[in-house]
């Protein structure tokens, strides 16, 4: 797996509410500039905001970055949320459905992790926290076998 794909790689800051819509946007166009379909770029777009609150509202802010990916089959999408908060004390509770530690809903992390192809979270308490989300366009066949 190598960065490849169109020129969308970029590292954003995550300091404040309209740099989340910015994050959002940037997901966005290069999703769409990658070949991900309108469901695909939507799921992505929803990962990437949870994700993005969370290292503002839990990590005190960070960044974030996007880079496009090639595997030499399809083309994808890497997201690395970063920030140097408190670090998730307990990673497995945090995952858990359900389970908030700021009033929302209890989706953030495990919503996210639902919502791409591959999820990782380094953590360590007092050091902050590192979460990589990855999605690889998934190619529909544009017809099937014996429809018709």
């Amino acid at each position: 797996m190598r960065p490849s794909g169109p020129d969308c790689a970029t590292s954003l800051p995550i300091g404040s509410d309209a740099d989340l819509a910015w994050v959002r946007q940037q997901v966005r166009q290069c999703a769409a500039r990658l070949g991900f379909g309108l469901v695909q770029q939507t799921k992505l777009v929803t990962a990437a905001s949870e994700l993005a609150r969370n290292t503002l509202v839990h990590g005190g802010g960070g960044h974030v970055e996007i880079t496009p990916l090639d595997n030499g089959r399809t083309q994808g999408l890497r997201m690395c949320f970063v920030d140097s908060g408190p670090g998730i004390h307990d990673l497995e509770l945090a995952m858990t459905d359900g389970y908030t530690s700021g009033g929302g809903l209890g989706l953030g992390l495990s919503g996210a992790k639902r919502l791409v192809h591959e999820f990782a979270v380094d953590t360590e308490p007092g050091r902050g926290t590192t979460v990589t989300a990855v999605a690889w366009v998934a190619h529909v066949p544009s017809s099937r076998p014996g429809a018709g």
